[in-house]
């Protein structure tokens, strides 16, 4: 038993040792750079569906419709019954989300995401968030991303949220991940 725990914890250590040690995730700046965006980002929803896995939240896009825009990634965790996001209703939502998130500066950053449920994103061409299934609102795993320079970096991705609680938030930051304002995103109409 003892040989056992100590070579889990070996693996751990290793595991560990490799995420923290990786080269950050290189985005790619919008090119050419977006002008006049609307604050927030675009939505398409399907409210038809109830998906458990980020692969049937994918086949639901096909059939989705769009949405009120999103006011930005700063919806917290909200009560049972509550709507989601900007679909209209509480539960069996499926969003697909473009847009564009403004780093202010160039260097490297940590980013993290909260959701309730799934989500996949992706920053400037990089998959930065893949949490799958069903979960309460919980914090993705911490990427290292560079920032070549300061600017607009596109942005996509899909969430889906099954029954209960729902939230959707990004965190961002040199040195440590802070809560990215609402006017850090924005989308051509």
């Amino acid at each position: 038993m003892k040989m056992l725990t100590t070579a889990a914890l070996a693996a751990i250590s290793y595991v560990s040792a490799t995420a923290l040690f990786a080269a950050p995730l290189k985005l790619e700046p919008a090119d050419p750079q977006p002008e006049a965006l609307s604050q927030g980002l675009s939505v398409v929803y399907n409210l038809d569906e109830n998906p458990r896995s980020i692969d049937d939240a994918l086949d639901a896009l096909d059939a989705a419709r769009p949405g009120k825009p999103l006011l930005g990634m700063d919806y917290r965790d909200t009560a049972d019954g509550d709507e989601t996001l900007t679909s209209g209703q509480a539960h069996k939502v499926v969003a697909g989300i473009s847009g564009y998130v403004r780093f202010d500066e160039a260097g490297t950053y940590l980013v993290d995401f909260m959701s309730n449920d799934g989500l996949m994103m992706s920053i400037g061409g990089q998959e930065v968030a893949f949490f799958d299934g069903v979960h309460p609102c919980e914090a993705t795993e911490t990427v290292e991303v560079e920032v070549p320079e300061a600017g607009w970096y596109e942005m996509e991705g899909v969430y889906f949220q099954r029954k209960g609680t729902a939230c959707l938030l990004m965190r961002a930051g040199i040195g440590e991940p802070v809560w990215i304002e609402n006017e850090s995103f924005g989308y051509m109409e």
